[in-house]
Parts: C-alpha cells; structure tokens; sequence
C-alpha cells in the first residue's frame, strides 16, 4: 500500500498493492509466569478456565501498521509536521490517538496548545483512518479467524482498542464472512473515545466486562502487543498475555507485566479455552 500527498491541495492516493503478510514460522515457545490455577491440569490450557478473552485490535488481531504509518504521515505533512519514522510510529502506539498524534508533532500534556493540537490532529487522523479499513489495509493477521472460532461457544469474547470506537467496528465488520458471524462473536467492542480513559488505564477494561454481563475482570484474560496492554489488564484484575507479531520488540513485550508470552498464533490458541473439535 501507498498513501501519497500531493504538495498542492494535499491531494490523498490510496494504491493499494497486494502483498504477502510476513509471519511467524509455527512454533510453540513462549514464557509464562503465571501458575496454573487449583482447578487445571497441566495437559489443559493455561487459561481454559476463564469466562471471557478480551483482545486489543492494531498488531494483536489485525494486521494494521502500514495503514496506521502511512495515515498518520498523511495527517502530519497536511498540517507541517516533519515526517516521522517507523520507530517513532510503534514507540508512540502505546498512546491513544490524540496524544499519539500529539506526540509526533511535538506537544505533549502541560504545554498550553495540548488540548486543541491532540483533538484536532486526532480527529483528522480518525476521519481518514477509518474510511480506507479493508481486508487489504486491516485485515486480521492469519490464524486469527480460526483461533476465534476454536473458543468455545460459552466463553465470552470482546476487544478493547486505543484507537476509535468506529475503528474497532469497522475492523471486525469487514474481517467477518457474509454471515457477520465473527462480527458477532464480539460481545463488546470499545474503543479509547467511548471508555472513561485510555489504556493502560483498567477503566475501558471494566466498561467491557459491564457489557459482556457484568463478568468479574479476575475471570477474564486480555491479550495485547504492547506493554500498557499488559499494564492495564493488571490494573484491572486480569490475566494479561502478550504477542510478538505486534508494533512491540520482543525485548519490551517480554519486559512487560505480561502473565504469558506468545510468539505465535498457535501457541496463543495452546493456552486459550478451545472447543473439543478445536483441541482434538
């Protein structure tokens, strides 16, 4: 994919190129610091007795980086901000759009233009974002389809994102087949501006739990790519895994409070709650 910015008008181009998404070779080698509960033997998965996994969208299940990047390029060039980098891109994706976009341009909580720079460049940001979401620009990284559907039917699923409620939506409408039927898997859907507060704040995490019934956060597993995924899954109570096919080196994920890391589709399925035709 290629997003373009013409330097009169700033006119937007979206080509979209079709490319092979790089992955993991299958392998299952991941850490976990997290005992296996009274009630679990060691031939189950490790989270089998959960109530509901709950998932972070951008690099967790769906494959976004480059539409993420190249809009955010777009958004600062159209408003004089130096180009960033692909570094710069994942060390700020830890923020919530807003700050994020606040962040590239060079103001930050406290400075007096805070307010007005972060709703402004993130609202720009969203208004473009979200309308080029496909199965090109998002679509879900692969296995995830499949691990979605290995959870079992009585164990709830939900995503909480740092991007926009709409976003969040709009990701999981066009990665569902005609049936709508991985769309509606999702019990609830939230996104960093329909929560008190972003991550790593617990608080988008309890909104999520009061959807899905009012289920206890301890009975609950959120996996993530970054650090304040983890961060606030134990703020809020909950089992917290990590995965390495995100915005996030190896090194901080694993640095990061994670209960268990991941390193590849497989091994997250290994440790999820599964059908029996799933983990047969």
């Amino acid at each position: 994919m290629i997003l373009s910015c013409e330097p009169l008008g700033f006119i937007f181009t979206l080509l979209l190129v079709s490319q092979t998404r790089a992955f993991v070779t299958p392998m299952v080698v991941s850490r976990s610091n997290a005992p296996l509960t009274s009630m679990q033997s060691a031939s189950e998965p490790m989270f089998s007795n959960v109530k509901a996994v709950i998932f972070d969208i951008d690099g967790t299940i769906s494959d976004s980086f480059r539409l993420g990047f190249d809009a955010t390029v777009v958004v600062l060039k159209n408003n004089n901000v130096a180009d960033i980098t692909e570094a710069d891109y994942h060390e700020c994706t830890r923020y919530a759009t807003p700050e994020r976009m606040a962040h590239h341009a060079g103001v930050f909580p406290g400075d007096a233009e805070y307010d007005e720079v972060s709703v402004r460049l993130g609202q720009e940001f969203d208004d473009l974002y979200i309308g080029l979401v496909s199965l090109e620009t998002a679509g879900f990284f692969p296995g995830v389809t499949k691990m979605i559907e290995s959870i079992p039917a009585d164990t709830l699923v939900g995503a909480l994102t740092n991007a926009a409620n709409q976003y969040a939506h709009a990701v999981l409408k066009v990665n569902s087949r005609e049936d709508g039927k991985m769309y509606d898997r999702f019990s609830s859907i939230r996104g960093a501006d329909d929560v008190p507060a972003p991550k790593p704040s617990p608080e988008g995490l309890y909104v999520v739990c009061e959807d899905m019934g009012g289920v206890d956060p301890s009975e609950c597993v959120y996996i993530g790519d970054s650090p304040s995924d983890g961060l606030a899954a134990k703020n809020a109570g909950m089992a917290a895994v990590g995965v390495l096919w995100g915005s996030h080196s190896e090194e901080k994920v694993r640095a990061g409070p994670f209960d268990h890391v991941c390193e590849t589709m497989e091994s997250l399925c290994a440790v999820l709650p599964q059908t029996q035709a799933a983990a047969s």
